[in-house]
């Protein structure tokens, strides 16, 4: 170089080319906590769903990879116009499809302080971690299911939770038939058979084939009228298979299914699985925190008795999505079946319990156990019964509604939140009174002004209202069913 000349600056370092300040991202989050705000509060006014514009939609789904960055700024006015304005509608509160709640405000706050940390919550000694152990304790004192230390964990939801809980019912029974299944796999042994019902959740089939149970070997036992487990039909079932040398080792229990929201019958269920010695599993996803409600309480005698129950705190508790909590009474049967420390991850100042790692089959876990923190927390223990109890009784309602509707017909006792009914098509015979009950939901939700889905029960099409949202009113049932009405009206022949 040249004496007394002056070198040029070079190209800016990409890293730096959006180099955010304190102040940029103080700027930025507020004006982020301004759009979620007003999105929020703007819900009740706008229709709960509606298609997608066809340009929009392309727009997101042919957007090329930024070549260049762009400031928050940016990015922020594109999600309020690009996305926002386009929801799935469960925070609306006539919104009554599937089990899906809307988002809980503390939970939204505080996912925003959990992604600021971003830990991996495997263990050590920070809060995530501490924080985990004492809302899983909490979720099972809503539920008053039993917690020993370490007896359970958060997962990505209930898919997940009842993956990990089979997982341990599946090697306690091969432990017990004198096998290693982690070491040796199931090859060589009868096949071990598990019983569920027709409205048994589809995640339980989809864990069975993972874990290579095999869906052929989940029995399917019949319901009562209530569409409860019927004990005297499983109680033959599992004599049948012991006499075939099968080995029955699992029975899963609904603490409020899907289609209808029926509670099985714990008491008798787990009487007969601690005779027979076969695991009891419940699915709680939805409906195992309707035991917080007095008027209904009665349903979950029993619950207490499972060996593991899984259940959503992202449904009827509201926290954000997602997380699943799976809960199991033996702690060292669940770290049993998945317990693996290479050496890079020894801990030798982890204390009995070990690692969340250990208990699951995530090893990177999110800090899952803030928003579900902040959800309890902000409404109490008697703040979540009232929402609960709020759901339970505005669906018993909307039950009788459609008892004292000539054109509607109510399929089953409303037990929990969910109304299953249909459209009685008088004038049409089965079939074709089946073909309008299953278009009718589509065409209620693309009118926009309430958002229900369908469901078959047994061999007939229907539809199923889920409550979830405490915010929704009288005016809303009324509504749902005006629509609902309406749209069969514009559908038959």
């Amino acid at each position: 170089m040249r004496r007394g000349s002056r070198a040029r600056p070079g190209p800016t370092p990409a890293s730096l080319e959006h180099a955010i300040t304190t102040e940029d991202f103080r700027s930025a989050a507020h004006t982020a906590a301004d759009l979620v705000s007003d999105h929020l509060a703007g819900l009740p006014a706008r229709p709960v769903w509606q298609p997608m514009d066809e340009a929009a939609r392309q727009a997101l789904l042919d957007a090329p990879l930024p070549a260049e960055g762009r400031p928050l700024a940016a990015l922020l006015e594109a999600i309020g116009t690009d996305v926002l304005p386009y929801p799935m509608g469960n925070g609306h509160p006539r919104f009554f499809g599937w089990v899906n709640s809307a988002p809980a405000p503390a939970g939204v706050l505080a996912t925003l302080a959990a992604s600021a940390m971003n830990p991996s919550t495997a263990g050590g000694d920070h809060a995530d971690v501490h924080l985990e152990r004492a809302v899983v304790r909490w979720i099972a004192e809503l539920v008053d299911f039993p917690h020993p230390p370490g007896g359970g964990l958060l997962t990505s939801g209930a898919s997940m939770a009842t993956i990990v809980c089979l997982a341990a019912a599946r090697n306690r029974a091969a432990r017990l038939a004198g096998r290693d299944v982690r070491e040796e796999g199931l090859a060589g042994m009868p096949p071990l058979v598990g019983y569920v019902t027709g409205e048994t959740h589809s995640c339980v089939r989809k864990a069975a084939e993972l874990l290579g149970l095999g869906s052929r070997h989940l029995r399917t036992v019949a319901t009562g009228p209530d569409g409860r487990l019927d004990t005297a039909e499983l109680r033959a079932a599992v004599e049948r298979d012991r006499a075939a040398g099968l080995l029955p080792f699992l029975v899963v229990a609904s603490a409020g299914t899907v289609g209808t929201g029926a509670v099985d019958a714990f008491e008798p269920i787990a009487d007969l699985c601690e005779e027979q010695r076969l695991w009891l599993h419940v699915d709680g996803a939805y409906g195992a925190f309707g035991r917080l409600d007095p008027a209904i309480a009665h349903r979950y005698a029993g619950l207490e008795r499972a060996d593991s129950l899984a259940l959503d705190p992202h449904k009827w508790l509201g926290v954000p999505v997602d997380c699943g909590c799976a809960l199991v009474r033996d702690t060292e049967e669940l770290r049993a079946t998945f317990s693996l420390v290479p050496s890079y991850l020894r801990d030798e100042s982890a204390g009995s319990l070990g690692w969340f790692s250990e208990y699951g089959t995530e090893q990177t876990r999110p800090f899952r156990a803030l928003k579900v923190w902040a959800t309890i927390a902000h409404r109490g223990r008697s703040g979540l019964a009232r929402d609960i109890a709020r759901c339970t009784a505005l669906a018993r309602q909307l039950g009788e509604l459609v008892r004292a509707d000539d054109e509607l017909e109510l399929l089953a006792e409303v037990q929990t939140s969910i109304v299953a009914f249909r459209h009685r098509a008088p004038g049409l015979d089965t079939a074709a009174r089946d073909a309008l009950n299953r278009v009718v939901a589509p065409a209620v939700q693309r009118r926009g002004r309430v958002f229900v889905t369908g469901a078959r029960l047994g061999d007939h099409e229907m539809l199923r209202a889920c409550l979830l949202n405490a915010a929704t009113t009288e005016d809303d049932l009324r509504l749902l069913l005006a629509e609902v009405k309406a749209a069969a009206r514009e559908l038959m022949p």
